[in-house]
């Protein structure tokens, strides 16, 4: 991966003392976020699809480079729902409450991805529904760039 494939992220404004490498798997999952596309990896022993995509599978101990779009409908694994006053520290922001934080499994990924979850029909939120990913507008390479998951069901 060249220089100029490379993402730099910045805080929006917030002032960190630290610099981070997403190293190559990173940068090809963050520049797919940007197309609006979600991948994951797989092993090319025990086939299990990682999201978001790592060097190695932790039980086969294999290099793994085999990249697949996953999604971007999923099922709730778990959830949260938080009713207290929150800033977002990728944004700075401070989410409006209540408003729900959960795990999904997208189709074809074997883990689970963390996100928000849309909180309108606050009611129907279960682990086990089905939802899909909402992207922000302007998709920049960041985590970030994944706005929710919406019930679709």
């Amino acid at each position: 991966m060249s220089e100029q494939e490379r993402l730099v992220i910045k805080s929006e404004g917030v002032p960190q003392s630290f610099k981070y490498a997403v190293g190559m798997h990173g940068s090809k999952f963050l520049h797919a976020l940007k197309e609006k596309k979600i991948l994951g990896i797989k092993c090319p022993q025990c086939r299990k699809v990682y999201l978001p995509p790592r060097r190695v599978c932790g039980p086969c101990y294999k290099e793994m480079t085999e990249f697949v779009e996953v999604g971007p409908r999923g099922v709730i694994h778990t959830f949260t729902i938080l009713r207290y006053g929150f800033i977002d520290p990728e944004t700075g922001v401070q989410k409006p409450v209540p408003y729900c934080y959960g795990f999904v499994t997208l189709d074809g990924a074997d883990t689970l991805f963390q996100s928000y979850i849309d909180i309108t029909e606050e009611e129907k939120i279960q682990i086990g529904k089905r939802v899909e990913a909402v992207f922000v507008e302007n998709p920049k390479g960041a985590m970030t760039d994944v706005k929710h998951f919406r019930l679709i069901d």
